[in-house]
């Protein structure tokens, strides 16, 4: 329910319309669910049958159990399951179901599925199970040292969701939550493996792309230069929506989930492409003196200044290792 104000929300309900934000949006996020106004024994039909995780109920309680154990079974074995968060959690803008699909987590439980005690009364990873972790396993369940929680943003110490990717309060306290997850199958040292280089990846998108991009568009906005008054009424919006909403998303979690097609090919290759070859020509397009002073002063940065420089050089500076030292900072865990 509480995504109906977002700019998700706003585009189904302007370029589709009501009827698509009921089908596509609120059964997953979940709706407000109504009386209905003639019947004060039924609901709404526009509100109802609603299976979304953040449905409001008419007791104004939020949730719906439904949403990972399905009527009927109410299956504590299939709510263990990642197909019981695919119907949600895949497509374009948030492909945990195909990443996960692609990683070796993935592939350990598509090739040990029956060995895994799904349903068991005790489900604790490196205990009672060893083949694979699922998306309970590592957002849910648990482990030697917690408890089972339905709080699946426990362990997450990034929020992946905005343009640019923040920190989560509290976020080392979190991660080390998640730690305690990995190392139930998992050395400390591969972990803190895993960790370092994720971090790395989603800095990489937050300061070569997300955050230059995002401040092209404050300039664009600050100075009124779109045509359109309507949000996603230009062009450069749906540009940038799909620069960061979509393709950032994409290449952000396959690199935290270890996906490693969809952290390059469906993702910062997609990124890249974009920006460079889409974006970046749009906001020329506007031949403000303030955008394009912006833009060539960022193509002159270290991270950018490949687009002008001969191949035979980069390849070179590939090698000996120079090239990788202009992301060296992306790696200090301090920051």
């Amino acid at each position: 329910g509480q995504i109906l104000e977002s700019a998700d929300a706003f585009l189904a309900h302007v370029v589709g319309g009501q009827p698509i934000a009921i089908v596509g949006c609120e059964s997953c996020h979940g709706s407000k669910v109504k009386i209905d106004p003639n019947s004060p024994n039924k609901l709404a039909k526009e509100s109802w049958p609603n299976s979304g995780i953040g449905r409001i109920n008419p007791d104004g309680s939020l949730g719906a159990c439904n949403a990972c154990h399905t009527r009927h079974s109410f299956s504590k074995a299939q709510a263990r399951q990642p197909e019981a968060c695919s119907k949600c959690h895949l497509g374009p803008d948030h492909p945990q179901k195909e990443v996960y699909e692609e990683s070796k987590h993935g592939n350990a439980y598509y090739t040990n599925k029956e060995k895994m005690n799904l349903d068991a009364d005790s489900w604790v990873a490196g205990v009672d199970y060893f083949e694979a972790p699922t998306c309970a396993t590592c957002h849910m369940s648990a482990n030697r040292n917690a408890k089972v929680t339905h709080d699946v943003g426990q362990r997450i110490s990034w929020t992946l969701r905005p343009i640019v990717s923040k920190r989560q309060e509290n976020w080392q306290q979190k991660r080390a939550s998640m730690m305690e997850v990995c190392v139930s199958c998992h050395g400390t040292t591969f972990a803190e493996g895993h960790f370092y280089q994720m971090d790395a990846g989603i800095k990489l998108y937050d300061e070569k792309y997300a955050k230059p991009a995002k401040a092209i568009m404050d300039i664009i906005k600050e100075k009124k230069l779109l045509e359109s008054p309507a949000s996603f009424g230009n062009k450069i919006e749906w540009t940038f929506w799909e620069l960061w909403h979509h393709e950032g998303r994409r290449a952000r979690h396959g690199i935290a989930m270890m996906g490693p097609d969809y952290s390059w090919w469906h993702g910062i290759y997609e990124v890249g492409q974009h920006f460079y070859f889409k974006f970046l020509p749009e906001a020329r397009e506007f031949n403000d003196p303030d955008v394009n002073a912006y833009i060539d002063k960022l193509l002159k940065e270290p991270m950018h200044a490949w687009l002008s420089r001969p191949t035979s050089e980069l390849k070179q500076e590939i090698r000996s290792g120079e090239m990788q030292k202009i992301y060296k900072e992306l790696f200090d865990q301090t920051k």
